[in-house]
């Protein structure tokens, strides 16, 4: 398996110089390359392949208007073609939309392999610098003279902050991180069943709830401040310039307590649980919500499974994503009754069929669960991953469940 630590950078301004221009030559590469790939396909019809670019990507160099191309590392600017080359495979088999333009006001980055820097004793060294790059290291457990990356990628936020991601091929454990041992007890307390949310941001089947830190709607004043200062500077000013600034550094500050909550939150639930059983949310249909857009969106469920996925499998773990259509919120968890309807704004509710009463969330997470269990007891695949066009084992059943009649 591959894993990525991502540090802070400090480049001294030789060497933020040759960073920002290789970045320029990487994104005209990209662009110059894109508009000729579309000019192909106009044209002829005919896709174009990583070799086609690369020999493209030769006669730009010829250019004499383009010489500068050849001041810069030339492996960066490989690495983009063979990146854009990805990029349209996965477009044309569905899995991402059609690749854009860069534009010089985003983020911008490189990569370098292994041919194009050096690692040695903890040190990067960049091709044409000189001096090692300096950058924090963010792992007192781990020796970084002890890794061996495959690849760097080198950042420049918005934001002004600069970072490098080590990408570093291990066959099991991350170095310096050791699996913890198997839980033991019954399997009440291994197993678990999430339920998200908005109010809470996951109800456990144990009845803990996890509350939903909101961060946007806590930054919510400070940035449109930011914004509204933006807005009344000239566009391409200088104070227009310190005024972005500003509003990508208060983005900035969500997304990092948004990705420390969610890396804390998934790491308890990965190491202190054997089974972790989730809903498979359809997060895009829902985000068309006017009304529950931006509360969805900060709440972060598609990074939060992605955590759980890769993490459940670097300790040992196991995680069950059991179907969308499930009506974990309308069955009750004592003897299976099914409601014909619950509406939203019901949060507790009673079974006429036995008259346990249920928290909403907590009801829903128990039947999770249970669910969960059922399709790993029947065989089924416990670590799906993708769309909801991969459907779970609970659905399998040719009698659909009726109202009254217990599961």
């Amino acid at each position: 398996m591959r894993t990525a630590y991502k540090v802070r950078v400090y480049p001294t301004p030789e060497q933020a110089a040759v960073l920002n221009r290789t970045f320029g030559c990487v994104r005209l590469v990209w662009n110059r390359v894109l508009v000729w790939r579309h000019a192909r396909y106009q044209a002829d019809a005919t896709t174009t392949s990583y070799a086609q670019t690369d020999r493209y990507l030769t006669e730009l160099k010829r250019d004499p208007q383009l010489a500068f191309l050849s001041e810069v590392s030339c492996v960066p600017l490989q690495q983009a073609l063979r990146h854009q080359y990805t990029a349209f495979v996965n477009f044309f088999a569905g899995r991402a939309r059609r690749p854009r333009f860069k534009s010089r006001h985003g983020r911008q980055s490189a990569t370098y392999t292994r041919s194009a820097f050096r690692w040695k004793h903890g040190r990067l060294h960049l091709a044409k610098m000189d001096a090692p790059l300096a950058f924090v290291w963010s792992w007192p457990g781990i020796d970084p003279a002890t890794l061996d990356p495959s690849t760097v990628t080198v950042s420049h936020d918005t934001d002004g902050r600069w970072h490098a991601s080590f990408t570093v091929e291990t066959t099991g454990e991350p170095a310096g991180e050791t699996e913890p041992a198997p839980a033991t007890g019954s399997a009440a307390d291994v197993d678990v069943g999430v339920d998200l949310g908005v109010r809470d941001f996951a109800v456990l089947s144990t009845g803990e709830k996890i509350h939903n830190p909101r961060h946007l709607e806590r930054k919510a004043q400070n940035l449109a401040r930011y914004q509204r200062r933006m807005a009344r500077k000239r566009r391409g000013s200088a104070n227009w310039a310190k005024a972005k600034a500003k509003v990508a550094r208060a983005h900035t500050k969500v997304r990092d307590a948004r990705a420390d909550f969610l890396h804390k939150t998934s790491t308890r639930l990965a190491t202190g649980h054997d089974l972790i059983v989730i809903e498979d949310l359809a997060v895009k249909n829902m985000l068309r919500n006017r009304c529950l857009a931006r509360v969805i969106s900060d709440c972060g469920w598609g990074e939060f499974r992605r955590q759980l996925e890769y993490k459940t499998a670097r300790y040992g773990r196991h995680l069950i994503v059991i179907d969308r259509w499930y009506p974990s919120s309308k069955t009750c968890s004592a003897c299976g009754h099914l409601l014909a309807e619950l509406s939203l704004s019901t949060r507790t509710w009673q079974c006429p069929s036995c008259g346990t009463r249920h928290d909403r969330d907590v009801n829903a997470a128990k039947n999770i669960l249970a669910a969960g269990r059922a399709v790993s007891a029947c065989g089924a695949d416990v670590r799906q991953s993708g769309t909801s066009r991969v459907r779970s084992a609970t659905k399998q059943e040719t009698s659909p469940a009726r109202v009254g009649i217990p599961l």
